[in-house]
């Protein structure tokens, strides 16, 4: 959830940190602080509470900052502790300063013990007790890297630590169990990072640090070992993204960029997986016809990556006519899964580090389940351990709310359901010909079209200024949509909504429908629009004040709506997945339109790497 950046070299250090912050900003922003070496060799640290500009003041107004050659930073989403000056990080004492993305599980009684050591603490984290075991180590050891080892051995938890010792200027100490870090590679300099967003200004080149990787980072060189003590050489990866990608190029917010991508992640992930108009993994070393020795698909993810497995379920069940469920991740590892040999687990996730899912992945291993991640990034945890993995290619993605991962992984699902069923022998060719040519031709296109014409759009999102509460519903694969679209809804506006299957309005819920609440009605699969129809009809009849999602052969539909979202066509292999588009722009314009800060929503970060 947190962002860590560390740097040693030449160049200004403080800089550095900050930069790397500002890119990192996205992981959490309750608070920000950097620890840096003056010109004589001090170490000096500046945090604050509040976005990364608090810090960056102190900074200007520190004259050793402009002399640092080496240090650490970090921007926090809390856990342990309110945002506050005095919970920020860098954490430490007059032996260190350290970093920490993570949760450490045992801190209670390890600061327990410690304070019985005479040790006193300052702040409510758990990081700052990792940082005085560490500084305890040293001081009994007297020996870094043996402190780092004995420390790491108590630690119960996750964790990616960056630290620096008041005794070694120059020096960067990193550690990773559980949390993702990496370590860049430059010319006389060398970073440690979260993700490689944080150094694209600097170099491409970095070395992904495994489970229980220590590293020790010097200007020249790095050392990297494992958990045994053994020097080990892991590859040194080159990233595809360049720095223009990481940033807004000239759009006032990350979120509206990133929906502008998505025709071009769409082809970048599409086309190169298609030949002769059919599906084609083979070039990944995806064998699909694993898919004739399986029973059943578990789809396991959370948040917007799990609505995007829930419409892969969809058209898993079409086209393959293979069992599937979906499952929230956090939920799957502690509900007793049946899940076996003989069964194929699909984990979902934009940044592959999502520890509710990566734990889910493990269990499915241990289970003897064959296992297939779909992710966005490049050697990340899940990646790395699933039996196979599909990337999907979407480029970085930093506003928090998730827009065009989302809908390059509602695409790659449908593809992999097309040559599933191809491979199960339950779909015809011509329909996967139809389904593919979708896909890759008609699919990109249409979202264009709705980002050119967003005017409906633009005035549906202005109709709901002061609405408090509203509802989202379908039916089949449009609940999903109408999900995805709510929860959009919700982290950028902070709009009270509900998604739930419109049959199910007579149930309970029509009870809360009164004159003017909002309902978007996501319309786009044919079948369902006489049922939709109704059901608009019955809310309608209470004074509810209706957004059909619907595309122009629903005519009766659009007659009753008060706003219509565009859906450009209504074949069902790609309506949803157009769908969304139009659900995103509603919630982003809404958001606008309230000055909200819609990149950086409140208490939400973008990866979220602790249970």
């Amino acid at each position: 959830m947190c962002g860590i950046i560390g740097y040693t070299g030449k160049k200004e250090a403080a800089k550095r940190l900050l930069e790397g912050l500002a890119a990192l900003e996205y992981r959490g922003y309750d608070s920000a602080g950097v620890s840096f070496f003056s010109e004589e060799g001090k170490l000096i640290t500046l945090k604050a509470r509040g976005r990364l500009a608090n810090v960056s003041a102190k900074v200007d107004a520190c004259p050793e900052a402009k002399t640092s050659s080496c240090g650490i930073g970090h921007t926090r989403w809390a856990t342990h502790g309110a945002p506050s000056d005095v919970n920020s990080h860098p954490h430490g004492t007059d032996a260190l300063q350290l970093v920490h993305n993570g949760i450490i599980e045992n801190y209670a009684e390890l600061r327990e013990r410690l304070t019985g050591e005479g040790y006193v603490f300052l702040s409510e984290t758990d990081t700052e007790v990792a940082a005085v075991l560490l500084t305890s180590y040293y001081k009994k050891l007297g020996d870094k890297e043996a402190a780092f080892y004995a420390a790491m051995q108590e630690l119960v938890g996750s964790y990616a630590f960056a630290c620096v010792f008041a005794d070694e200027p120059g020096t960067v100490y990193a550690a990773r169990m559980g949390s993702p870090l990496i370590v860049g590679v430059g010319k006389g300099e060398n970073y440690v990072a979260s993700d490689i967003t944080a150094i694209l200004r600097y170099t491409k080149h970095y070395y992904q640090l495994g489970e229980r990787d220590f590293a020790v980072v010097r200007p020249d060189g790095v050392t990297v070992k494992n958990s045994r003590g053994e020097e080990v050489h892991p590859p040194l990866e080159t990233a595809t993204w360049d720095v223009e990608a990481a940033e807004k190029g000239g759009y006032p917010h990350f979120m509206i960029k990133e929906i502008n991508e998505e025709a071009k992640t769409l082809r970048d992930t599409l086309s190169p997986r298609i030949k002769n108009g059919l599906p084609d993994f083979s070039g990944e070393g995806f064998d699909v016809s694993v898919f004739r020795q399986i029973d059943k698909v578990h789809i396991v993810a959370c948040g917007t990556a799990m609505f995007a497995g829930c419409a892969g379920k969809c058209k898993l069940e079409e086209y393959a006519k293979l069992p599937a469920d979906t499952e929230i991740a956090s939920e799957f590892r502690y509900a007793e899964p049946l899940v076996g040999e003989g069964d194929l687990v699909i984990l979902v996730s934009q940044s592959g580090e999502t520890a509710d899912t990566l734990a889910a992945l493990r269990l499915a291993k241990a289970r003897g389940a064959k296992t297939l991640g779909v992710v966005n990034v490049i050697g990340s945890s899940i990646a790395r351990e699933a039996d196979h993995v599909l990337y999907t290619w979407a480029g970085p993605e930093i506003s928090v709310c998730s827009t065009k991962a989302y809908t390059v992984q509602a695409a790659l699902m449908t593809l992999l359901a097309v040559s599933a069923g191809l491979a199960r022998g339950t779909l015809a060719e011509k329909r996967a010909r139809e389904v593919v040519s979708l896909l890759e031709h008609d699919l990109p296109g249409e979202i264009d079209g709705i980002l050119a014409n967003d005017g409906g759009i633009r005035a549906a999102a202005h109709s709901l200024m002061d609405t408090k509460s509203m509802f989202f519903i379908g039916r089949g694969a449009d609940r999903f949509l109408a999900m995805e679209g709510s929860l959009k809804l919700k982290e950028i506006t902070y709009t009270h909504s509900e998604a739930y299957a419109a049959g199910e309005l007579k149930h309970g819920t029509i009870s809360l429908i009164e004159p003017g609440t909002p309902v978007v009605a996501c319309c786009t699969v044919p079948a369902m629009f006489e049922k939709m129809l109704s059901n608009i009809r019955e809310v309608k009849a209470r004074g509810a004040r209706v957004i059909a999602l619907c595309p122009a052969s629903a005519e009766d539909i659009r007659g009753e709506a008060d706003f219509v979202l565009p859906v450009p066509t209504d074949d069902t292999a790609v309506s949803t997945i157009a769908g969304a588009t139009s659900l995103q722009l509603l919630a982003y314009f809404l958001a606008a339109e309230r000055g909200l800060d819609v990149d950086k929503p409140r208490n939400l970060a973008k990866s979220v790497t602790v249970e």
